[in-house]
């Protein structure tokens, strides 16, 4: 007699997660996450007890789990603007790569259900402060050091990167191809 599966809650939240990335939270059915997830409708709802719910784990796993590893290219060593350099390239050849050009769950959120849902909402905004917090560090050690002008206003400059890589996001959902985005990553380096 075979064995049943064992559920693994972390997994089925990823699985969750894609789902939602890829559909947006409306278009998720039920059904549809079930199947992605290895779940009955029941057994989806006795596990994470609502769509809802079902959500905001997802949207922590990618807190958690995807934007980590965009934000390490902040840490590496060397010049700063190099390193904002290397992370936007990444986030455009990601994004433009991307088929089904799902962009960044965070944004997708606050655009999709900021007005409507706010839990999802405060969710999304700890995420855009979290990287804000990475840029407001960055842009520090830059005054530091001197690679960046020490009489503008840190914070300013951190919330204008993390404006520009909201703005890289969304436009990376439509475009052809790589050039319109780095022309606009070369003007905001400049200008700091």
């Amino acid at each position: 007699m075979a064995r049943p599966k064992k559920f693994d809650p972390e997994d089925a939240v990823h699985r969750a997660m894609e789902v939602f990335w890829e559909r947006g939270y409306a278009a998720a059915t039920p059904q549809e996450l079930g199947e992605r997830m290895g779940l009955g409708r029941g057994s989806l709802y006795n596990a994470f007890e609502s769509k809802q719910s079902l959500f905001e784990r997802a949207l922590r796993h990618y807190h958690d789990h995807e934007s980590p590893r965009l934000l390490a290219l902040l840490r590496q060593p060397g010049p700063v603007k190099e390193r904002l350099r290397a992370l936007f390239h990444a986030v455009i050849q990601a994004d433009v790569a991307d088929p089904a050009r799902r962009g960044c769950l965070a944004i997708n959120t606050a655009i999709e259900l900021a007005g409507r849902d706010a839990a999802a909402a405060r969710l999304a905004s700890a995420m855009f402060a979290r990287t804000e917090q990475h840029f407001l560090e960055l842009v520090e050690e830059g005054q530091r050091t001197g690679e960046l002008d020490a009489s503008r206003d840190a914070r300013e400059l951190a919330s204008l990167l993390l404006n520009h890589l909201t703005g890289l996001r969304v436009l990376g959902k439509t475009a052809e191809d790589t050039t319109r985005l780095t022309r606009i990553v070369d003007a905001v380096l400049r200008f700091l």
